[in-house]
């Protein structure tokens, strides 16, 4: 006569990992203070732009304010919070020949280690994604309204935003340096990473 191996009102214990751990990832920011200065930067310099005619009519004192908030932005993403909190790093070293070259590390991932968060790495990202795009969007309408003066300004946000995306995008990638491969990678990886949640 055959036994049943496991009646169906039975509870049954199964191990998948330790889901204090996993939602410890999910739910927690471990980096509040680097989570902050990775979006304060950056908002701070699109809004002073935007409300700049608002707090004073020097345009030598706004310009010099957002560059400067512009500046504190792309260092402390470069060297900080991309570190934290997902675990890229990017720089680029000149050897002695004077050939430039593109240094991209990530962080060994250890299963008895979490570093970064859910939360974190999407805070990251969208902040590194939406701000470029603002930026790109204040191009055209300096352009279009004929504020010329201010579009030097609006070209550095566009170039120090994208030169953090795109480091850290060929990071994410393992330092592939063919755009077309790294982008059609990242997309690839976004949607499946989106339609697996």
């Amino acid at each position: 006569m055959k036994q049943a191996l496991v009646d169906d009102t039975e509870d049954v214990s199964l191990d998948f990992g330790n889901e204090e751990e996993l939602a410890f990832r999910k739910a927690k920011i471990r980096h509040p203070l680097a989570t902050f200065f990775h979006l304060f930067f950056r908002v701070s310099a699109i809004v002073t732009y935007v409300c700049c005619d608002w707090f004073s009519k020097s345009f030598v004192g706004c310009f010099v304010t957002v560059l400067f908030l512009l500046s504190f932005d792309f260092w402390s993403v470069k060297n900080v919070t991309g570190r934290l909190m997902v675990g890229l790093r990017w720089w680029n070293q000149i050897d002695e020949d004077g050939k430039s070259h593109w240094i991209f590390e990530a962080r060994k991932v250890s299963p008895n280690h979490i570093t970064a968060t859910e939360a974190e790495a999407r805070i990251f990202w969208l902040g590194l994604i939406i701000c470029p795009i603002i930026w790109i969007v204040f191009f055209f309408s300096t352009l279009f309204s004929l504020k010329l003066k201010w579009l030097a300004l609006v070209i550095a946000g566009i170039s120090l935003q994208a030169a953090n995306l795109y480091g850290y995008i060929l990071c994410k990638m393992g330092g592939e340096s063919d755009i077309s491969k790294v982008t059609a990678n990242f997309l690839s990886q976004t949607v499946f990473q989106t339609v697996s949640c």
